[in-house]
């Protein structure tokens, strides 16, 4: 009940707040060369690992799964938010984009080269982020690439911290306890960035981007 409480609440604040916010983020790449060199590097190691598709979960208004088009991924977006759905459907014609839940994906098991998760858990419980990250080891193919964006929390001695974000309630992590969780799940980290805070971030936290890699199939 929790689970479904949450993402409804989430949802709906998000539907109302759909118009702003794919307004406010609409050129976010374009003024931020570190995230488009971060989701260049995926791009990258998806493609070395067999170029199958890649989905963008929780991709909000679209944007940044169009970016991943633009890199030669092809690439879909899923949303809980239908109004964000519709808005990147309309801004993005040619771009896939479904609603759904990140708690249960219309994806069948082992089919995504990669799987692009950028702020999209923040707003999920922490006790509920462990099936979420299953259910991500699950739709990628054995040697596919998840790279996964959060708030660092500022306390090493507490795994996740409430802050208030202006849609919905909202988590930070620690990043290595988030590494150790995608461990559990199967998803071993290749790599990590932090990002410190810049003065004119609307907020002062630390970004982390983990990329992690689903183990290959090992020969028989």
């Amino acid at each position: 009940m929790v689970e479904h409480d949450s993402l409804s609440a989430t949802r709906q604040a998000y539907d109302a707040a759909a118009p702003t916010y794919a307004e406010l983020f609409r050129h976010t790449l374009r003024d931020s060369p570190l995230d488009r060199a971060i989701l260049g590097a995926f791009a990258e190691v998806v493609r070395a690992s067999g170029d199958r598709q890649v989905a963008d979960l929780g991709c909000g208004p679209g944007h940044v799964t169009a970016y991943l088009h633009e890199l030669g991924l092809a690439a879909f977006g899923v949303d809980a938010s239908p109004t964000m759905i519709e808005l990147a459907r309309q801004a993005y014609p040619s771009v896939r984009f479904d609603v759904g839940s990140m708690a249960a994906l219309n994806i069948a098991d082992g089919v995504l080269g990669g799987v692009l998760s950028r702020w999209s858990v923040i707003h999920t419980p922490p006790r509920e982020l462990p099936a979420i990250l299953t259910e991500f080891h699950r739709v990628l193919v054995p040697g596919g690439h998840l790279l996964i964006g959060f708030s660092a929390s500022e306390d090493s001695s507490h795994p996740t911290q409430v802050f208030d974000h202006a849609v919905a309630p909202a988590y930070r992590w620690s990043p290595d306890h988030l590494a150790a969780m995608l461990r559990d799940s199967g998803l071993a980290e290749v790599a990590r960035m932090m990002r410190e805070p810049q003065p004119t971030d609307r907020r002062q936290f630390q970004e982390v981007h983990l990329l992690a890699r689903k183990a290959p199939t090992q020969a028989a």
